[in-house]
């Protein structure tokens, strides 16, 4: 099969290394990719939001599977165009990309559908949006409606939080359009997980689960990102856990969104807390993290998905733990420099048992440079967690770059819980 894969950061990065080990590949395309694809694809000068043009390119090269990685194109239509075009692509229609394009979509969906989650209401006007805070109490979570890179959820610990947090979308426009309306929710306690379905609309095959980290410091302090790190298994998401949320979260969405004549079909990344009372949806997103497929070959699977095809019932993974790393240009998740000289890559690669995925970099003089918020992702495998853990930082460890930040404790709590 020859392949497009859209994208140019971490997740796509991920993508292009798994897709490239299928033997079934006979050919890999990326738009626009970026220095860590560049190693498995043909990268092409496009951007991920030029729908034309990649339909051009996957007319062109004679694709037989286009693979889109990041959210915006879906949101944009992408998936749409392509179909119109009788190309088989691998991802949701905006319609069903708004699960994750708009907050309010997505939390009104899991009202009508009896999906768990956390109190809401929506809100455009401040006076109204910070009224409703106190109604809530702290802490609360404000969320601007439509797609902010990661960067539009904030946890407010205190009602002064809250007044600048929505001050920040409703009166600054710190998001445009995307914060012009915003979501107010309860904070829900718990331990955050998310996992991974596959679904071509109405079957729903499970994939992995994982626990992230979101803020920029250690100890669940800072901003939110589009991420600084995660690791799986969750010891929180047993077999029970698991079909417990199929049951009474993944199916009830995937047959609600083809009742409302909208079927999903891609991956569905559900974002949970579980707390005591049981599993609550923190947020849906209509794409990948960044998979570790270690022992299934991935193409097949999502060119069934794209064709209508069946999917298996279940997959085989390799049983060793993975840990990864963020390593991020410093003042991420706001402004930050690029063209930083990145030392120390192939170095670390040479260990066993690391993988690393390129996020923000690009290729410049025969080096590498930063170009991006989120520059690489230092993936590690070992015989337990904390193995994969040591060998992770040990990886960090033989990379620099000038501002460099990475959180130390990724992996904590879940050590803590054992």
């Amino acid at each position: 099969m020859r392949v497009l894969l859209i994208g140019g950061g971490g997740r796509e990065h991920a993508l292009a290394w798994k897709l490239a080990q299928s033997p079934r590949l006979s050919g890999l395309f990326a738009a626009p990719g970026n220095a860590g694809i560049a190693r498995h694809a043909h990268c092409v000068a496009l951007k991920d939001t030029d729908i034309e043009g990649l339909v051009a390119v996957a007319a062109r090269e004679r694709v037989d599977l286009t693979v889109v990685g990041p959210e915006l194109p879906l949101a944009l239509g992408l998936a749409d165009r392509f179909l119109e075009a009788r190309l088989h692509v691998f991802g949701p229609s905006a319609a069903a990309a708004r699960l994750e394009s708009s907050k309010i979509f997505a939390k009104d969906f899991m009202a009508r559908h009896g999906i768990p989650t956390a109190r809401f209401r929506a809100f455009s006007e401040a006076g109204a949006a910070r009224g409703y805070c106190r109604e809530l109490g702290a802490p609360l979570v404000v969320k601007a409606d439509g797609l902010a890179a990661g960067k539009g959820v904030q946890v407010c610990r205190t009602l002064e939080e809250a007044d600048r947090a929505v001050a920040l979308c409703l009166v600054e426009g710190g998001f445009g359009e995307a914060g012009r309306t915003v979501v107010i929710e309860e904070f829900m306690k718990g331990e955050e997980v998310s996992f991974f379905v596959l679904s071509d609309g109405t079957a729903v095959l499970p994939l992995a689960a994982g626990q992230d980290y979101k803020t920029v410091l250690d100890d669940d302090r800072g901003p939110n990102t589009g991420g600084m790190g995660a690791y799986s298994p969750a010891p929180v998401f047993d077999g029970a856990m698991q079909t417990r949320v199929m049951d009474e979260i993944v199916v009830p969405a995937i047959r609600g969104m083809r009742e409302e004549g909208t079927p999903y079909r891609g991956v569905l990344y559900v974002g949970l807390m579980i707390t005591h009372e049981g599993p609550r949806v923190v947020e849906f997103n209509c794409r990948f993290g960044d998979p570790d497929f270690q022992r299934t070959d991935l193409l097949p699977l999502l060119a069934a998905v794209a064709e209508g095809k069946s999917l298996p019932a279940s997959l085989a993974w390799r049983a060793e733990p993975s840990v990864c790393v963020i390593l991020t240009s410093a003042g991420y998740p706001g402004r930050y420099e690029t063209g930083r000289i990145i030392h120390g890559v192939e170095r670390a690669e040479r260990l066993p048992g690391i993988t690393i995925f390129h996020a923000g970099t690009a290729a410049r003089d025969g080096g590498l440079v930063t170009a991006g918020g989120r520059v690489l992702g230092v993936q590690a495998l070992g015989t337990d967690l904390a193995e994969a853990i040591k060998l992770a930082y040990r990886a960090v460890g033989r990379i620099s770059f000038k501002g460099a930040h990475f959180r130390t404790d990724i992996g904590r709590r879940a050590i803590a819980r054992r």
